[in-house]
């Protein structure tokens, strides 16, 4: 499965005086979808990190359709769209409890040597699982 979704609620210290989520506390909530999107295919970012292997954002591009507002429960969507010999891509979007379109995103990131700070392939066990979504 490409996909996952995981809900998230809008805390008070993540709006503005109106109540509305300011644009910068989006990221965190496409982070959680990626963490969960990957410890739902048995990927635990946490020990990924241990065995030496990061995997920062090297480009993002964020569409702010609609406001989310304090106290809503949101749906996180976190797509698997492409991956390549360093990188991996993602489509994401976030919903209102009224199923209403947000936000979305396009995530690209790289794995990353902590050890070097370069550039890597994937582990083996990350690619096994990304030849199983294609």
């Amino acid at each position: 499965m490409k996909d996952h979704q995981i809900e998230v609620r809008v805390r008070y210290s993540e709006t503005d005086q109106m109540g509305v989520v300011y644009h910068g506390n989006y990221i965190p909530y496409f982070e959680i979808g990626r963490v969960e999107w990957l410890r739902n295919k048995g990927i635990s970012y946490k020990i990924m990190e241990e065995r030496g292997i990061a995997l920062p954002i090297v480009s993002m591009n964020i569409n702010y359709k609609k406001s989310a507002r304090y106290d809503e429960l949101l749906t996180v969507h976190t797509v698997f769209k492409s991956q390549t010999s360093v990188k991996i891509e993602f489509d994401c979007a976030i919903y209102n409890e009224a199923n209403e379109l947000l936000t979305t995103a396009q995530f690209i990131l790289v794995f990353v040597s902590i050890k070097t700070g370069r550039p890597t392939a994937p582990p083996d066990y990350i690619l096994e699982l990304l030849k199983t979504l294609e």
